[in-house]
Formats: structure tokens, C-alpha cells, sequence
């Protein structure tokens, strides 16, 4: 049975991360912290790792349309990822990882157990036009989906995103993302296996 009625207040290492103990101490070692110089080329983004109580994670196909040389490449071989999108300005992030989940999925039943520290970056390969960034920081909010699979809807916003979604296991998401963002992927799975484990454990 997953631990999916956590309070976050009997749990002190889901909120403060500390970097030496409790059930993120992988999380806080190898996440890559980017000085402030360097942050200033990445555009700030939310992403959105959710889980079901069946321990696998939401993944939509994203719709077709990169902006990139080789389309065939990145879109008919690795078009399933997370939920993300920009933070508007003056939004704290809790609020971002709630509006972009909503707006991609439809998804309103979901309860917020941490926030990552620190950034996770990728860079945009040259072909793909994003203005002025370099690439994208980002923030994950892991959740638990509390809801029933009816209430997801890749319709929902006006600016759909995903053409279909699917629960997927963990560990095959870095191979089903467009490969300028595998890094973080790996990165952020490898990390988050531990917590993974530990709700599973509940």
C-alpha cells in the first residue's frame, strides 16, 4: 500500500531536503546547482513528476510541431515526457506546478509532496529557436495523484500539449523523452528511485 496521505509535517526531509540524512539524501547530492551567472541564460520552468498509487508516472505524447531540423527525429521517436511549463513572473512555484498540471492534463486531484532543490538545466540543441535562452532551468513538484484516471483530460486547455498519455514506470522515462532533455531525466529519476521506494514501502 503507497503512502498516499502524507503529511508533510510528520516528514521534515520531504520539505527541507537535507542533503546528509532521511529519504532524499541522494536527491541533494547529485542534483546539479548552476551559479547565478549561468541561470540567467536558462528560462525558468516547472516540471511535474506524478505518480499513482500504483507507483508509475504520468506521461504525455507530446503533439507534433518542435521547432527543430530533423523533426522525425525528436517527435516520431521520443515524444513522451512530464508535465512542464514556464513560471510566470511573480508566481511561486507551487503554483506553477498546480496550473501546469492542470492546464496539460486536466488533472486537479493531486497532492504536492516536495518541491526538488536547487535547478536542473538542459540546453536547447542549436536548431531549436526559444528566443534569447540557452535552454531551460528547472524545478520538479513530485505529486501523488489522488483522482480517478476519468479525470484526465490532455483537452483541457486550448494550447493542448500531449495527443495521448499513458502510466509508465519510472525508470523508462529518460528513454521516451527527446534526447536534449534525457539528461535531466536520468538525473532526476536516478534521484528520485529512493523516495519512490519509500512510499512504496507504506
Amino acid at each position: 500500500m503507497w503512502k498516499t496521505d502524507i503529511n508533510l509535517k510528520e516528514y521534515p526531509t520531504l520539505t527541507r531536503f537535507d542533503i546528509s540524512d532521511g529519504v532524499f539524501g541522494a536527491l541533494g547530492r547529485t542534483f546539479m546547482l548552476l551559479t547565478i551567472d549561468l541561470l540567467e541564460n536558462y528560462r525558468p520552468n516547472m516540471g511535474i513528476m506524478l505518480f499513482n498509487p500504483d507507483g508509475r508516472i504520468w506521461l504525455g505524447r507530446r503533439v507534433t510541431g518542435f521547432d527543430v531540423v530533423d523533426p522525425e527525429t525528436y517527435v516520431d521517436n521520443y515524444r513522451w515526457q512530464m508535465p512542464q511549463g514556464g513560471i510566470d513572473k511573480g508566481e511561486d512555484f507551487e503554483t506553477a506546478a498546480f496550473r501546469e498540471l492542470k492546464e496539460e492534463t486536466g488533472v486537479h486531484s493531486a497532492s504536492l509532496m516536495t518541491i526538488t532543490p536547487g535547478w536542473l538545466a538542459y540546453d536547447f540543441p542549436p536548431e531549436y529557436k526559444r528566443k534569447k535562452w540557452r535552454g531551460q532551468r528547472q524545478k520538479w513538484a513530485i505529486m501523488m495523484f489522488t483522482g480517478e484516471d476519468s479525470e484526465i483530460d490532455i483537452a483541457a486547455d486550448d494550447h493542448q500539449e500531449f495527443d495521448d498519455w499513458r502510466w509508465e514506470t519510472l525508470e523508462r522515462a529518460a528513454e521516451l523523452v527527446v534526447p536534449f532533455k534525457q539528461a535531466v531525466y536520468q538525473e532526476l529519476i536516478a534521484s528520485i528511485l529512493p523516495m519512490r521506494e519509500w512510499l512504496k514501502s507504506g
